[in-house]
């Protein structure tokens, strides 16, 4: 009494007014397959597209706060300012004086730069003995380094006074139109736009010598190096195909010893 009682009921002995379970072969798998593969697929879209994307770092003109090797994650969904409707329904903000930001470049194949924000729209800026005035006021910039055996092109402050800008080794687009944005002493930065420079400032081909950034060039703000590995800006280049899967190669090889460890999970300020 009050055993436990198994009955075994195989398909081929049935008792009397008892089916037998029918084994079901799982309905269409390769469709089930691709339907999850494609959910994947369009999240990953949708996240890349909206909220995150990765970048790594070519060249030192960030340095020392971005070193070259290194693999960011970029927010996407931090900047307002574009004037959609959903803006003021989200989380956005307005960009600010020091923000990192990654950009299209505004010319030749528009890759994507990573400097830091000095100028919005509306500031004056005056550069005099490597320090930055923005409307008349000194900008802290403790992130800031300087190399001192660098040559200076604007050793006669900024924005440049020469009526020839051609002989400073600006872009020949931004010489050309460089003198309607100058009053006076300053630089000043029109609405919709902003001006932005590397943290390495000897070494940054930034706003000083190709002009402004639009808004709509902007494609978020970097904020965590997720990996990090030891290179050089020789290592990035070769752009190609080849030389991209070369580079892949060699950081596989030398995973271990090439990953700068004490940089995972930085974050980016």
């Amino acid at each position: 009494m009050g055993a436990d009682v198994t009955v075994q009921i195989s398909a081929g002995d049935s008792a009397p007014g008892l089916r037998a379970p029918e084994s079901r072969v799982p309905e269409r798998p390769l469709a089930a397959i691709f339907e999850s593969l494609l959910v994947t697929i369009l999240l990953a879209l949708f996240g890349t597209t909206f909220i995150v994307q990765a970048f790594k770092i070519p060249s030192e003109s960030m340095e020392p706060t971005l070193l070259v090797g290194d693999h960011l994650l970029v927010n996407k969904f931090v900047f307002g300012g574009r004037g959609s409707w959903y803006e003021k329904l989200l989380p956005y903000r307005a960009i600010r004086h020091g923000d990192i930001i990654v950009f299209k470049f505004p010319f030749d194949d528009h890759p994507y730069y990573v400097k830091r924000v000095i100028g919005l729209p509306g500031d004056h800026i005056h550069i005099s003995g490597n320090q930055v005035y923005i409307n008349r006021h000194l900008l802290n910039e403790p992130y800031l380094v300087h190399d001192p055996s660098a040559e200076d092109p604007f050793d006669g402050g900024y924005p440049p006074l020469r009526a020839d800008f051609r002989e400073l080794a600006l872009r020949p687009e931004w010489a050309a139109e460089i003198a309607r944005y100058i009053q006076g002493d300053d630089l000043v930065v029109p609405p919709g736009e902003y001006f932005v420079m590397g943290d390495n400032r000897d070494h940054s081909w930034d706003s000083r010598y190709w002009g402004f950034v639009d808004r709509r060039a902007v494609m978020g703000r970097p904020m965590l190096v997720y990996w990090s590995v030891r290179a050089t800006a020789d290592d990035y280049a070769d752009r190609s195909l080849f030389g991209s899967l070369r580079g892949i190669g060699g950081t596989l090889v030398h995973l271990p010893a090439q990953t700068r460890w004490h940089r995972m999970l930085h974050e980016v300020r």
